[in-house]
Parts: C-alpha cells; sequence; structure tokens
C-alpha cells in the first residue's frame, strides 16, 4: 500500500498538524511545505481559499508533493473542494483533486448519511466506489505505477467530511460509520454560526464547545479520526491535548501577516 505523511501520522495515532493554504502558485506551495517537520499535510483550500480547482489547483499538489525528494516525505496534500455536501458538483471536483493526485479531499458542509455515502463512493474505485480511473498524473505524483496506484488508492487516500451545519448534528453517528468516510473535519465558525452563536474569538462560545467535544467523542468512538480548524500553536496545542487527531494550526495568510507585524514591531522598537 502506497502511504503519505498524513496516513503515517494517523496510524501512529499522532496528533498530525497542518496548514490551510488560501493563495495559489507553485513555490508559494513548496516553501509552505517545506517550513517545518511537524507538517504532516497541507489542505489546499478551494472553498474560502483563491486557488481555482480548474487551473493552479494541480500545480500546487505537485509542488507541495515535490517538497522533499520522497513523496511520501513531503506534507500529504489535501483538496477542499468548493462543493458542499448539498451540492450536485461535489463527483467531479473530488475526481479532479484526486486525479491531480491529491493524497485526500475534504467537503464542506456534509449533513446527512446520504451525502456521507455519496462522496465516499465517488473517492473511492470500484467495486468500493464509483470513482473512473484514467488520469495521467496521479500515480506519478505519487510515485508509483498507475497498476500500482489503482490498487492502493481507495485505502491510501484520506476523505474527509466537514461537520459545520445543525442538520449535521443530529446524524453525525450514522456520517461517522459510514464506509469510506476516513473521519470528520470540524469547522467552528461555520458550526457557531449555524448554532445562533458568535464567531469564535478566537475560542469557540462554550455552548458551542460542548458541540465539539460531542462530536469527537461519537466520532473517535466509531473508530474514526476526527479534525479541527485552529487559528494559532497555542489553540491547536490545545486541541492536540484534548485529543484531536488531525489539527489545522493556520493559515498561511495569517502566518505571513503575524510574522511580518512581529518583525516590524521589533524593527521599529515597539515591541521586544
Amino acid at each position: 500500500m502506497a502511504t503519505h505523511a498524513l496516513l503515517k501520522a494517523l496510524k501512529a495515532n499522532k496528533p498530525a498538524f497542518g496548514v490551510r493554504l488560501t493563495s495559489p502558485g507553485f513555490f508559494h506551495a513548496r516553501t509552505v511545505a517545506q517550513s517545518s517537520p511537524e507538517l504532516s499535510w497541507v489542505m489546499i483550500d478551494c472553498e474560502h481559499g483563491l486557488t481555482s480547482l480548474n487551473s493552479s489547483l494541480a500545480e500546487s499538489v505537485a509542488a507541495i508533493h515535490a517538497a522533499c525528494s520522497r513523496p511520501d516525505d513531503s506534507p500529504s496534500a489535501l483538496v477542499r473542494i468548493p462543493a458542499t455536501g448539498i451540492s450536485t458538483s461535489t463527483n467531479w471536483q473530488i475526481k479532479y483533486a484526486l486525479d491531480a493526485g491529491a493524497r485526500g479531499v475534504i467537503v464542506p458542509m456534509v449533513s446527512t448519511v446520504e451525502q456521507a455515502r455519496a462522496i465516499a463512493s465517488d473517492s473511492r474505485f470500484p467495486l468500493r466506489g464509483r470513482r473512473g480511473f484514467g488520469s495521467s498524473y496521479a500515480h506519478g505524483n505519487w510515485g508509483v505505477s498507475a497498476s500500482e496506484y489503482l490498487a492502493c488508492a481507495n485505502e491510501s487516500i484520506t476523505v474527509m467530511v466537514q461537520a459545520e451545519t445543525r442538520e449535521s448534528l443530529d446524524q453525525i453517528e450514522g456520517i461517522a460509520k459510514v464506509d469510506g468516510i476516513d473521519g470528520i473535519f470540524i469547522g467552528p465558525y461555520d458550526l457557531s454560526i449555524s448554532l445562533g452563536y458568535p464567531l469564535p474569538s478566537p475560542d469557540p462560545h462554550p455552548e458551542v464547545e460542548k458541540v465539539i467535544q460531542h462530536i469527537r467523542q461519537t466520532v473517535q468512538k466509531a473508530g474514526k479520526k476526527c479534525a479541527i480548524y485552529c487559528i494559532n500553536g497555542s489553540q491547536a496545542a490545545k486541541r492536540a491535548a484534548e485529543g484531536f487527531d488531525m489539527i489545522n494550526v493556520m493559515s498561511d495568510a495569517r502566518a505571513l501577516s503575524s510574522a511580518i507585524f512581529e518583525h516590524l514591531a521589533v524593527a521599529a522598537g515597539t515591541r521586544v
């Protein structure tokens, strides 16, 4: 079976830390991927980021996996597709991301078991699913032959769905148990506003936090992985201590702006 950094971290039951990539570009993606040995995955955000699914996505996937000399030593490129769980467009978008060589996909706003089943099927080759075979590039990105990729992809890709709607809470146990769904990714911001609470600032409202912990416990009880979005290292460390399996530490845009702010403050003498 082919492997990759995220899959190795999850199998070792270690917190898998990642970064959200919001800007396109080969060199930008490679720079992020080379930023830290603690980085297990990079989420190319085609939902709220500025990376186009149709043009610059494949370039970003290739850049991340070229960050190290061996593809399985580089952070795993995951793609958050723009189509939500309720959309009829998820099929081709999942296919496009995986055919570009992504190690997995994240699908936002999945609220029902039926939606999760469709996503799982779109992400797996027969007989487990309905994904079509024919990419000229996916296997090369993984460093294997086409036949080897076909044999290992079903077990090696990571498929996450996001729980961030009020409706998803009623079916979270069933969603977590869907064969082919590897885990649930919690979106604290959309989850908060869906439940009628303000945005996290930076932590969620206490009532939303109760929901978040309920989701984590339910998902892990089902034998699946639970992921969550954070905005800084201290928040991510707290989530790791709570037992989350997969943690987004911050975004590239936040890292860039905060680093510039900090260093300019030191240079100007307004911060030591």
